[in-house]
């Protein structure tokens, strides 16, 4: 299968598992999982099949997804826009976490810090050259440096999901540093 084919589907099962369950009649879990037969016998844009979500579930570069060890059940890692349980525990933070966004949303961020918008979460990377990627996605990039350190004193909750990305409700500007 062609890379340009597997990316279309992870950008589906994305949609699916993170945005609109209820758009192929699915309905996920308190936590996010779904059943992978009842996900390919929903589908009709794709002709999913267990190997194939296998493929994508190994091969996606941002590691979205996760399968259950049975590999009977499928869930997205983070990004949620619809309210799941991921199970996760408030962990420490590194001292410093990055968050790349693009330069036209700063007015914004200088306004009200950087918000969830649509999200479960604000998500934040212990690579700048990560953040980098995430905010050239979304325009000319810049990298916001985030005083994780400090917000923990405050009493604020991180959480990191399956695949690395750091997870908080939002960042106050007083914890962002424009470097």
């Amino acid at each position: 299968m062609k890379q340009e084919e597997l990316t279309k589907i992870s950008k589906y099962l994305s949609y699916i598992l993170r945005h609109k369950p209820e758009s192929i009649g699915i309905k996920l879990s308190e936590n996010g999982w779904c059943s992978i037969d009842e996900l390919i016998e929903k589908t009709t844009k794709f002709n999913l099949t267990k190997e194939v979500i296998d493929i994508v579930i190994q091969t996606n570069d941002k590691q979205r997804f996760i399968s259950n060890l049975s590999s009977t059940m499928i869930r997205a890692n983070q990004g949620h826009s619809i309210d799941i349980d991921l199970g996760l525990e408030p962990i420490k933070p590194p001292k410093r976490l990055f968050h790349g966004t693009a330069i036209r949303f700063m007015d914004s961020i200088k306004k009200k810090g950087i918000t969830k918008q649509n999200r479960q979460y604000v998500h934040l990377s212990e690579s700048i050259s990560i953040a980098w990627h995430v905010g050239s996605r979304h325009g000319k990039p810049i990298v916001l440096f985030i005083s994780s350190y400090r917000m923990v004193k405050d009493g604020y909750k991180f959480y990191k999901s399956e695949n690395n990305v750091w997870l908080v409700d939002n960042v106050p500007i007083k914890y962002i540093e424009e470097k």
